[in-house]
């Protein structure tokens, strides 16, 4: 493939997936974000990153946001929300923090890309994200161009910025605001 048929058939692959997502999970992951007196965000390797960025976009909406893992990052408990990225819903710290998040009374939400595994059971918001798990060696025959599970990370953090856009605008959040809260430590 050419250049330009390559970035044609990521943007198909990305689209594709991100349509296939219920919009209804879309919302009420909005809801629950929105109900949570403080969110921990949670993932692993590369689904992690996307993750963090995710919490770096809560700041600056003005959330009290925490990434696990992170010294500073407090004890969780209940009116709090851990919030998960994880293609395979089976990373063994992440099922720990669902644990740890359950005995402390907090809520559990969950971006995965297998609805059926142990983390998206547990969770009370679920979004399934229809993308092949290179991991756990399934595969649906999505046909994807992306490489080992780049199309779940892709999808999450677009859906993470979906999000971030449609708690913007609930919050009426100007974007001055946001630019207020970026790090000036840079």
């Amino acid at each position: 493939m050419d250049v330009t048929e390559l970035i044609d058939a990521i943007v198909a692959d990305i689209r594709r997936t991100l349509r296939a997502v219920d919009p209804g999970q879309i919302e009420a992951m909005e809801a629950a974000l929105m109900k949570a007196e403080r969110i921990f965000i949670a993932g692993k390797g590369r689904s992690g990153l996307q993750m963090r960025a995710f919490a770096m976009r809560l700041m600056q909406l003005g959330f009290t946001a925490h990434v696990v893992d992170d010294v500073t990052t407090p004890a969780i408990g209940a009116g709090d929300l851990l919030v998960i990225g994880s293609a395979s819903g089976r990373t063994a710290s992440l099922q720990t923090y669902v644990e740890a998040a359950r005995a402390a009374g907090a809520a559990l939400a969950a971006f995965s890309g297998e609805r059926e595994s142990p983390i998206a059971r547990a969770a009370e918001t679920l979004v399934a994200i229809p993308a092949s798990n290179f991991k756990a060696g399934q595969s649906r025959g999505d046909g994807s161009v992306l490489v080992m599970g780049s199309l779940f990370e892709h999808s999450l953090g677009l859906l993470c910025e979906l999000l971030i856009i449609r708690l913007k605008a609930a919050l009426e959040q100007p974007e001055a605001a946001m630019r207020a809260r970026h790090a000036n430590l840079e």
